[in-house]
Parts: structure tokens; sequence; C-alpha cells
């Protein structure tokens, strides 16, 4: 490098000027900013920024692209999580006179057209999410050109690269291959706000990768600033249950300054109180991972905007959503980790002197951490079982058909796929996933630590709830910030600034609200591929003849309503016991609205089925006197005869794929059930529809599979009706 430092300096501060929109030369990069932009201009070091959300890592790469761009240099690459974060991103680069472009899920018809500016010397940034790394043609043809032109790389949210963090991604593992394969003396930059002191050296080690002490004599520059944020003052509201949670958004949300986001751990919490706030009047949109891509682009808008008083979400608004003046978050319900905590409140107060973040935890958070918990990696015995169906095959298996092989759901054997990927024991090629021949070891004892270190991640979250000490200082330490101090800001350092009262108003709608019973029950209508490789003898679409009809639930078990009453009644070691009355009462108003309903039995409309003959319940082994009382309770109240239960098949062991995939769930269940001589006889007599009767819908199999048996019997129709639904 032959231009002087200060020339360099001055150079770096006019594109931050262009970056904010100021004057030229008028904005000027704090020193911590300049030594990172020096180190990778300069001197094209691998560089780990750890610093607070708001504190300007964007700043950083799109100075130092600028910088490298004027110089010659390649392209930079940014690998970024999420496309909120991305849309934001174009749009900064753009302001600094820098091309991005994009490629991601949401905008396939374009990259081919990308590529070919990118090769064309067009693109300044090129903005990939971690996923596309391990797609077989990104892989196979567009990565090698990337890393062999390159100007800089950029790991944006580098925590995910490290299994120790919160937020592990296996795509991100990809990214070792890259950083090798990358020319010699090009740059890198990882930056997160969220990372300790374990996960800052694993990931400062990985960036290492493919370089020797002659490469990078001064190794990873790792620049860690404290991450208080001084603009938050943060609260815990410990309300007695969900309805007074919902009261007091009802009560105080227009308290709460400009607009903000209201976190929550599941998709149903999101939408029942959007569906809350939105009859109170108040301008919410929900935004989940069931959200549409354009929806969700139309709700950052609005939110951005400030057209809205807050976006309720899940984590799938997270990580890169910037919106400086985000006055307030507030979490309905604990996440599972103080870190993943920290870096969703961190999306407020990044614009205005102060922001509010208040945590509303619920009792029904354990659970929903303990569901969350089990996707976990999966056991030795499942993985080998992986490794030799694909070693077996002579042609590459997709997730379908080794999904009829493999005891693992499909998101879950993705995911375990995509780590024996970056391991080397498998591989991603087109039509599926290959076995690579290479030998693999079961990391259990890192496994188990990582197990282990959720486990502490719950218990401190706990801690930060019920602590009577400063709660920033609380989560800095959890940080490993070692610069951690009282803030003199949150309820234990300065008194609450919210009261923990509600209206009896907004609580006596809220009770109404979440008290409102009744969930639909979709019918599975195809089975699952590759059924005829295990000897099962089903294929495609199941008959019309042969389905049941859509069914009905009391609630959901991730809903904050009668998810929370009917979560008892569910949980590992729960006695069987019968049916609640209170349970009883709101499925005779379930069966009510049903039959009075679009297309119900009662709702008088031509071609409406006819009012069930009879009931008919589910044998089972963990719940036989729940669903037994819950069938004789409907018989007798709807004035029904009680027509028989639908029994196990002698050999058959159902339970010991409680929670498989579709195909293994189909492969165990086909054959399990059988209908007693008396209540075939029954059916038959009865001539018409009937009410299948069961304790909870999961993957929704063993409805299908008995109402085709009853529908072969003689049934004219299945009307499945459950206590609960999973998810």
């Amino acid at each position: 490098m032959t231009e002087t430092t200060s020339g360099l300096r001055a150079a770096a501060d006019i594109v931050l000027s262009r970056l904010v929109g100021a004057e030229p030369g008028a904005a000027r990069l704090r020193e911590d900013q300049w030594r990172a932009v020096e180190a990778l201009v300069a001197h094209a070091r691998r560089t780990l920024v750890v610093q607070r959300t708001g504190w300007g890592k964007s700043a950083v790469y799109f100075v130092a692209t600028a910088l490298l761009r004027e110089r010659g240099a390649g392209p930079t690459v940014i690998v970024s999580p999420l496309l909120a974060l991305m849309r934001n991103q174009v749009e900064a680069a753009a302001r600094a006179g820098i091309t991005a472009r994009t490629i991601n899920s949401s905008n396939a018809e374009e990259w081919s057209g990308i590529e070919a500016e990118v090769a064309a010397g067009a693109v300044d940034v090129l903005l990939v999410s971690p996923e596309r790394l391990n797609n077989p043609d990104f892989r196979d043809q567009v990565l090698p050109r990337l890393s062999a032109t390159t100007g800089l790389l950029v790991v944006d949210e580098a925590h995910c690269i490290s299994d120790w963090g919160h937020d592990f991604r296996p795509d991100y593992r990809r990214l070792r291959t890259m950083l090798a394969e990358l020319k010699p003396g090009v740059p890198v930059l990882a930056t997160t706000a969220t990372a300790n002191a374990r996960v800052t050296a694993d990931v400062a080690e990985q960036l290492g990768t493919g370089t020797t002490p002659e490469d990078d004599a001064e190794g990873t520059l790792v620049l860690r600033g404290p991450l208080d944020r001084e603009s938050l003052s943060l609260g815990v509201l410990a309300l007695p249950d969900a309805a007074h949670r919902l009261a007091w958004l009802a009560d105080h949300l227009d308290t709460l300054p400009g607009s903000g986001i209201i976190y929550t751990l599941t998709v149903a919490a999101a939408e029942e109180i959007t569906a809350f706030l939105r009859q109170r009047g108040f301008a919410v949109a929900s935004y989940s991972g069931r959200t549409e891509n354009a929806e969700r682009q139309e709700a950052e808008a609005d939110l951005l905007a400030n057209r809205v008083k807050a976006l309720v979400a899940t984590s799938a608004l997270g990580m890169g959503f910037d919106k400086p003046d985000l006055g307030f978050v507030v979490h309905v319900g604990s996440p599972s980790s103080p870190i993943a905590y920290y870096q969703q409140v961190g999306r407020a107060g990044r614009g205005v002197d102060s922001a509010e973040v208040l945590l509303l935890p619920g009792r029904e958070d354990e659970s929903i951490w303990r569901y969350f918990a089990s996707l976990a990696f999966p056991p030795e015995e499942q993985v080998r079982r992986t490794l030799a169906e694909l070693a077996a095959a002579d042609r590459p298996l997709s997730l379908p058909a080794l999904e009829s092989r493999v005891d693992l759901r499909r998101s879950r054997l993705e995911i375990m796929l995509k780590v024996l990927d970056v391991d080397g024991a498998v591989r991603r090629v087109r039509g599926g996933w290959t076995s690579t021949g290479e030998h693999w070891e079961y990391d259990t004892e890192r496994y188990a630590w990582v197990a282990r270190q959720r486990a502490a991640e719950q218990q401190a979250m706990r801690e930060y709830a019920g602590t009577t000490k400063c709660r920033m200082e609380f989560l800095r330490r959890q940080l490993d910030d070692d610069e951690a101090g009282p803030c003199g800001r949150c309820d234990n350092c300065a008194g609450a600034r919210f009261p923990a009262e509600v209206s009896e108003k907004s609580l006596a709608l809220a009770r109404q609200a979440l008290g409102r019973p009744g969930a639909e029950l979709e019918p599975r209508k195809m089975w699952p591929t590759g059924l005829e490789a295990v000897g099962v003898p089903f294929k495609g679409r199941i008959p019309a003849s042969e389905q049941a009809a859509t069914g009905r639930a009391l609630g959901r078990l991730s809903d904050i309503g009668w998810g929370n009453r009917l979560r008892p009644l569910f949980t590992e070691g729960a006695p069987d016991r019968p049916v609640p009355a209170d349970a009883v009462d709101a499925v005779v108003q379930v069966l009510s609205d049903w039959a009075r309903g679009p297309g119900g039995w009662a709702s008088g409309e031509p071609g409406a089925p006819a009012r069930p003959a009879g009931v008919v319940t589910v044998a089972s082994r963990r719940h036989g006197t729940l669903v037994d009382t819950l069938g004789a309770a409907i018989a007798e109240v709807g004035r029904m005869p009680l027509l028989g239960r639908v029994e196990y098949a002698p050999d058959a062991d159902p339970g010991s794929v409680h929670r498989s995939n579709s195909a293994q769930r189909v492969r165990a269940l086909h054959a399990a059930f059988v209908l007693p001589p008396e209540l075939l006889e029954a059916v038959k007599t009865a001539g018409g529809p009937v009410l299948l009767v069961d304790d909870m819908a999961d993957t929704g199999w063993t409805l299908a599979v008995t109402a085709r048996l009853l529908r072969r019997a003689g049934a004219t129709a299945v009307f499945p009706l459950v206590l609960a639904v999973q998810g």
C-alpha cells in the first residue's frame, strides 16, 4: 500500500459522508471503525468485529468496499442471513454510490442476470443468503468463480458459524470451504453483536481456515467493544396469565414511544395477539415464518414508515431489520437464551435517545423451550442409519425418499444432512444427497456440551426475569463484556416505568378472546412419497371416498389461550384422567359453531353433510381415559350413540415413532388399527357420517388412517375432533 495512512483515512471519511448523506468529508469514522477499515484495506487482514447493535458495522464494510474497488479489487461478497437485512443493505449501498445485488430465495428469476452482472464487473457488492452456498449449482458453478474474484468477504451475523452460539446454522459452515479457496491476500470481515468469549474464539479460529503463518502473520484481528446500549431501558412485568398480558398490551401500547416490535415465541401466539389488538383498534401486523414474502415486505415497509404501531413477530423478524427510530420492543414470552434476547431487543433505540424494552414472561415458555430443544442434533443411531441408507443407494436420495427410510422429520433431517455435508460425510447433488464414503465420527461430547449450554442459557433467562440487580449488566455479563456495570436506567436501577395493572374491560375482552375455542384441522389428502419402497401399498392422492373431512380442535398447544389450559394434560408424565368439565363445555361450543358454520351439517346450505350418526373414539395408550370420557361426554350432550372404539391391532406399536416424519409414521400406522366386529356392524347400521374423537393431532396420520378404515366400513363422512393440535 503506497498511500499514506492519513490519505486513506481522508478517503474513507469521504465515502462515509456519502453513505450517511452528509457533505464530503463532514462525517468521520470512529477510531474503532477506522481500525477495522485500515486492517482490511491497508493490511488485507482477517478481522472479527464484535460490537453492539447500532455501532456501525455496515459502515465498515461499505467504506472498505468502496476503497478496495477504487484500487481494482473484485466485488465484495456479503453472506447475510435474512431478507430484511438484504433489502436494507442494498438501499444503504446505493446512498454511497455502491451497486449492490442480492441472490436469495425471493428473487430466483433474477439470479442468472445478476450472475452475468457480477461476471461483467458491474456489481460492487453481492449479498448471498447462507442457504445458497450449498445449492449444488451455486456451489459448483458460481461459488468457485466468486472465490477467485472476490475482493472482500464479509460474514454478517458471524455467530451463526459457531455451534456453541445460540443461533447456529449449518449452512454457514460452508464458509469454511470458501475461506480456504480465497486467493491469498483477500481480506475477510466477520461481524456480530451477540457473541460471548467462547463463540468469539471459535469464530476467530474458523476465520483462519486456509491460512498459514506466512499468509497471515498477525492472525485474525478481533475488535471487541463494550455492549451497553445507553438508549435502552429494560424492564420485566410478571403478570398472572396470558389474559393479563393481552390486556396490558391493549391498555398500555399507546403509551410506548413511537412504533416497535412485539415478539412472541410461536406463530400461533403472534396471530392471536395480532387479532386481539386489531379488534381493539390498533394498527398492527403479524410477521412470522408463515407470512408470505410479499406480505413480509409490506409489513416491514409499514413499520419503517410508522404506518403501524407494531409488528407482532416471531424470531423470523430478527437479525438485520434496521429501523433506527424503533421506539420499543416487548416480548410476550421469554426467549430461551439471554444472548438471543439481547440481539432482539437491540433492534430498538439505535437512532433515538431512549427506547423501552419489556419482557412479559409466561408459564408456557418452558414448554416451548422443551419443544425446540427436542429438535437438537439426532442420536447417533439415527445418523448412522441415514449414512447407511445413502451408502446403499445406487442414486442420490431426495429428502422425501430418505424420509421413508429414516425416522426423522424433514426439517430435522435436512439440518442433520447439512452438518454431515460440512463434515464431509455426505454431499448434496442434483437430485438429492449421496454418501462420500469418508470416515465420520459422532462427536458425542460436543453435542452433549451444546445441550448443556442450552440448558444453562435457559436457567440464565429464568434468573434474568427474577433478578433484583441491573438487567443490562446481567445481559452484558452473559456476553462476557468485561466493562459491564449498572446501567442506571432499567427497572431495577431506576424503578419500574410501567404499572402492572390492567383495566377490567381489557381483561374481560382478553379472556373472551383467549377463551374462544376452536381451530380448524386440515385433513391429509396425499400419501407421503416412497411408501412402496418400504412395503406400504399407498401412493399419490388419498381417494376422496377414503379421506377425512376438515376437522376441529379445541386449541393449539402452542397458543396462549386454550394451549395454556390444555398443555398440562399432555406434558410428559402427566396422569391419564377424565376430561376436565371446562374442556367438555368448550368442545360443545366448538361443535355448535362447527355445525352452524359454513358447510356445517346444521347450516341449512345445499349439499351440507348429514348430522353425525354416532361417535367413534380412537384407542390411546397414554390418554385412554381422557379420550373415552371425551367421546362419552360428546355422545351424551349431542344425543348421539357411542358406536365404539377403533382398537390397536394385536402386534401394533405406533408409539415407537411418536414424533417421526410422515413416511415413517404411515409405515408404522397403516396396519396398526382395526375395527372390532361390533364397531364395524355399528358403523354399517348407522349408515351416515361419524364423529371421530381423539386426544391430539400431531402429524395428522392417525386420523387419516382411522378415517380411511371407517370410510371403507361404510361411514359416509368422518369428522375428526380432537382436544389439541400440536404446533
